[in-house]
């Protein structure tokens, strides 16, 4: 059993993937496909070609961070890594200051090497495969060329060389990661409708939001904050009255009209 270890990151990948993307497949797609299409962002669905590519990329990308995954265990092994499996080391506080932190950074992390895959000059290399997704669907979150898939993976290998990190608080933030990621890319919206004008929630970013750069590809490059679009005026001009669309599609339809 011993000898399969290594290869543990990189089913527990594959599986993560295909679960959470097939749940909300199944949730979005075949069981709420009728009764809650006023809620899908573009009123339309994508063709099956589409989910055919979108799956061939994602398992490709799931390998990938599999792969990464694996060599974080065989380096931490080695004692090269700052992961620690002693909760009492740092304490209960920390580990779960470590989750927060992990996100925080991460969305820094994927906003600002998301803008540089936008550079003309790198993005028919690495990030035209994603954004062959204008209209995105649950599979779309890890439709990647296999260059993006590396960048994107890379982050929690980085992370764990110069962090402390506890294997729990590194299994919540991937499942959040993953939760998040499939969620902004099922195309439907489901944030409450004042969430933008809200003191908190406006921070968070929406399906609306993340689907308007699928449409247009030229602003909204964050992931699960509305931080840095905002302090570098990178959010879509027409994200408010997108998202106010919707809304007024999704209340008209619950009232009947």
């Amino acid at each position: 059993m011993e000898t399969l270890q290594p290869f543990v990151p990189l089913v527990m990948n594959v599986v993560r993937y295909f679960l959470f993307a097939g749940i909300a497949y199944w949730v979005f797609y075949v069981w709420k496909r009728k009764a809650w299409f006023y809620r899908k962002i573009q009123q339309k669905y994508p063709t099956s070609e589409h989910f055919r590519r979108e799956i061939k990329y994602s398992v490709f990308s799931a390998l990938i961070f599999g792969c990464l995954g694996t060599l974080v265990f065989l380096a931490k092994k080695q004692g090269y890594t700052l992961l620690y499996t002693d909760v009492q080391l740092y304490g209960w506080g920390y580990l779960v200051l470590t989750i927060f932190l992990l996100i925080f950074i991460h969305d820094t992390y994927f906003y600002w090497t998301h803008r540089l895959m936008h550079h003309p000059r790198i993005f028919k290399w690495v990030h035209l495969v994603h954004h062959q997704s204008h209209n995105t669907s649950p599979w779309t979150s890890f439709a990647f060329h296999p260059t993006e898939a590396v960048i994107e993976a890379a982050f929690f290998p980085i992370i764990v060389f110069v962090l402390p990190i506890h294997p729990l608080a590194g299994f919540i933030f991937l499942l959040y990661s993953i939760v998040m990621n499939v969620l902004g890319h099922t195309g439907f919206e489901f944030h409450p409708k004042n969430s933008l004008k809200h003191p908190l929630l406006k921070w968070l970013n929406t399906p609306t939001h993340h689907n308007l750069h699928h449409q247009y590809s030229r602003s909204n490059y964050g992931l699960y904050f509305n931080f840095w679009d905002k302090i570098m005026a990178t959010n879509d001009q027409q994200y408010e009255e997108k998202f106010d669309e919707v809304q007024t599609r999704i209340a008209t339809a619950k009232s009947g009209g």
